[in-house]
């Protein structure tokens, strides 16, 4: 019996206790996922499944899981978050760092790239058709995007009248605010996850922590008067603030970059987001060509740096306490309500997104987008892509494409 409770407790700890996996190995493997993960989050957490779970066996399967709704937990890009936090399993801060790094670098350089050749000051005609086909389906994707996100928000709701009532009220109001509220829509998420913390709010709970409230001064505060400095705010709210993943970046940065600063045009906004989704890495990169429009090279890296620091901050000082934040009760509740705003305000975004196209062969692509996507369920950079294809020859037979 006692060698049958030794053998038990070593294999609980093989379990728990992952190999020493060496940096240069982190590097490369995080960077092939970065180069070849193409398709946003799913294809992320299920090329990070297979290095890790079921190839090398270096984390266990349940663990990775609680990885998955822990990082899904945070604001900020959650496959860029799980990329970190698999790093950091292995070899700690270190490997976190070279992890998430080797992750985000790939289509950091490709994106940057594609920026120069579109925000250029005379494109050739080729380029401009390709971006505003690709442009006039982002709406699409916006509303594939929230779509994607209901079932388990819906469900995380409940079967209670009253909860599902104000999930349906916290929706409306994310999508009202995408529309009206700018780049302060952020106050109308933190507010729908505060009022769903007040609700579930008990006697006998834990007391408030930390989590639930400090998007609050963050979403206050008053951004900075221009320049880099503001540049670096706009990024860095996207990074600490955008709850429910990369694409509530667009109803987040597209005042502040369009209306606000005027970095960019509707239109080039648009490619800025399509040039998101169809490089591989995390969606979050389309922040890289905002910068790049408001100050070039030097913009766009510093965008990226500002946007993906909250990411690696929260998980390396986070991390050893992702078990108390998913069981904390109010950080759910705060979740419950935050939820169904964001998925509110990704189909809101779609309303100024489709606003901004500016010639009528661009509305009967994004119609066709829409059927591609939410009718016969395919995939986005496929959609992009034969937009983009769509915008060419359009261009080439002459039609309005600037």
């Amino acid at each position: 019996m006692a060698d049958e409770a030794k053998a038990d407790a070593i294999r609980g700890e093989q379990e728990t206790t992952p190999p020493r996996v060496s940096l240069g190995m982190i590097a490369r493997e995080w960077g092939r996922i970065g180069c070849i993960g193409f398709g946003g989050p799913p294809t992320h957490i299920a090329l990070l499944r297979q290095l890790c779970v079921e190839r090398r066996k270096w984390i266990a399967a349940s663990e990775f899981e609680h990885g998955i709704a822990a990082t899904n937990l945070l604001p900020g890009p959650a496959s860029t978050q799980l990329a970190i936090f698999s790093a950091w399993r292995l070899r700690g801060w270190a490997g976190a760092l070279v992890g998430g790094v080797c992750f985000i670098v790939p289509g950091l350089v490709l994106i940057l790239a594609l920026a120069a050749l579109f925000l250029a000051g005379d494109p050739p005609l080729w380029v401009r058709g390709a971006a505003a086909g690709a442009g006039a389906a982002v709406a699409a994707v916006a509303v594939q995007a929230a779509v994607g996100l209901v079932p388990t928000s819906w469900k995380r709701a409940g079967e209670r009248q009253a909860a599902r009532a104000r999930w349906i009220g916290y929706a409306l109001a994310g999508a009202a605010a995408a529309v009206l509220a700018g780049p302060w829509l952020v106050l109308a998420l933190v507010a729908a996850g505060l009022v769903e913390v007040a609700v579930q709010a008990r006697p006998a709970g834990p007391r408030p922590g930390r989590t639930a409230a400090w998007p609050v001064p963050l979403a206050v505060a008053a951004p900075a008067a221009g320049g880099l400095g503001a540049l670096a705010w706009v990024a860095f709210k996207v990074g600490a603030l955008s709850y429910g993943g990369g694409f509530v970046i667009i109803p987040l940065m597209q005042a502040d970059a369009v209306d606000h600063y005027h970095w960019m045009t509707d239109g080039q906004f648009l490619n800025a987001v399509a040039l998101g989704q169809i490089t591989p890495g995390p969606v979050v990169q389309t922040v890289a060509v905002v910068g790049y429009a408001a100050a070039g090279l030097g913009g766009g890296l510093l965008a990226a740096f500002a946007a993906f620091a909250p990411s690696f901050l929260m998980v390396i000082a986070g991390a050893p306490r992702f078990d108390r934040l998913r069981s904390n009760a109010r950080v759910q509740a705060f979740f419950n309500g935050a939820g169904p705003a964001v998925i509110g305000a990704i189909a809101g975004s779609a309303i100024p997104l489709a606003l901004a196209l500016q010639h009528g062969w661009q509305y009967a692509v994004l119609g066709l987008a829409a059927l591609w996507l939410l009718a016969a369920h395919r995939g986005v950079v496929s959609a992009l892509l034969g937009a983009g294809a769509v915008g060419v020859v359009a261009g080439l037979a002459g039609w309005a494409v600037g």
